[in-house]
């Protein structure tokens, strides 16, 4: 199957999502929606489950793309940081699949697929990813802590203590999560993280 076919599928399930509940989205339906047979759905994804991880997996990587997009968006170490947060706030609010695997809440709207991995047959290179295991809450936490390591100490940068850069970022992912679930008042997120990370060096 052409990989934008693949997209529209998880298109069309995210676009079902979000109008009804998970539990009453039908496969023929989302299949219909992206223009094809429910049969090529099944091929695909092999199961509502499947189809779940796939779109699951697919949110994930691109709440990812926007880290790497904030990290990349400043000169100034603290800036990124704070672009950082401040995307994985509004990621969150205006995506409820970022929110669930950011938080580990998944309310009875959403589909539920296990973080662990699931035994896989498919065919498909990118539903075998997808049938692997899916971030926790802690794994994202981790990902982004370590990106921003990566991004701050890359070729080029000044070389500061890694241990105390390590602990700022993940602060600042931490302070973002907290953000998600309490959202803060006026000044928002960005405000927040600058007075954690104290004054610009």
């Amino acid at each position: 199957m052409m990989p934008a076919a693949r997209e529209s599928l998880l298109d069309a399930a995210y676009a079902a999502l979000a109008r009804r509940s998970w539990s009453t989205v039908r496969m023929v339906d989302v299949a219909a929606a992206a223009g094809v047979s429910r049969q090529t759905l099944y091929n695909e994804f092999g199961s509502k489950e499947g189809l779940a991880r796939a779109l699951v997996r697919r949110e994930a990587d691109g709440y990812l793309v926007g880290v790497e997009r904030a990290l990349g968006s400043h000169s100034d170490a603290r800036e990124r940081l704070t672009a950082t947060a401040e995307w994985t706030a509004s990621a969150a609010r205006e995506n409820a699949l970022v929110r669930a695997m950011l938080t580990g809440c998944w309310s009875e709207r959403l589909p539920s697929p296990t973080l662990s991995a699931v035994p896989s047959s498919s065919a498909v290179p990118a539903q075998r990813r997808a049938d692997g295991p899916l971030p926790s809450p802690g794994d994202f936490v981790a990902v982004v802590r370590d990106r921003a390591v990566a991004a701050l100490t890359g070729p080029g940068a000044a070389k500061p203590d890694t241990l105390d850069l390590a602990r700022s970022c993940e602060l600042v992912v931490r302070l973002a999560l907290s953000c998600v679930a309490a959202p803060p008042g006026e000044g928002g997120v960005g405000e927040l993280v600058r007075s954690a990370l104290g004054p610009a060096t």
